[in-house]
């Protein structure tokens, strides 16, 4: 068995992806941390960007949010958050955030246990909104 590492990354270090909607970076996952319990990152999303209404069949989701104002539609309910908010999403929820604040929203989230599988780990909604790729999270688990 191998020793865990301590992993530090900065934003920069990740890849931004606006497939989903916003900017969002995974920073500490299986591939660029080694974790075996979850992954973390953080979104930026520009006055009415939104992240596409999706769900996670085996990880709950955490948010926490830095600035701005966000609105998170849960399975059809609206929850408003505001800077230094948090909300917890249970497994199997369905969710979509806007920012619908005039200023840029930062939320950082993170999502635990992973997934069996990473193409388990993340089912989309709605069309998504934006170009390029999915983000890949990876690991024995891991969540797209």
């Amino acid at each position: 068995m191998s020793t865990p590492r301590v992993t530090k990354r900065a934003v920069s270090d990740a890849e931004p992806n606006r497939r989903r909607g916003g900017d969002l970076r995974v920073l500490l996952s299986p591939i660029s941390a080694g974790s075996t319990s979850g992954f973390m990152g953080v979104g930026t999303l520009e006055p009415g960007e939104f992240v596409a209404e999706h769900y996670h069949p085996y990880s709950e989701e955490f948010l926490f949010l830095v600035r701005g104002r966000v609105e998170v539609s849960v399975d059809g309910e609206t929850v408003e958050l505001g800077p230094n908010e948090s909300l917890m999403i249970p497994k199997g929820v369905r969710h979509r955030f806007t920012n619908t604040g005039s200023e840029q929203a930062y939320v950082v989230f993170h999502l635990s246990p992973l997934a069996p599988r990473p193409a388990y780990g993340h089912v989309d909604c709605e069309t998504l909104p934006g170009p390029g790729e999915l983000p890949v999270v990876g690991g024995l688990g891991g969540a797209a």
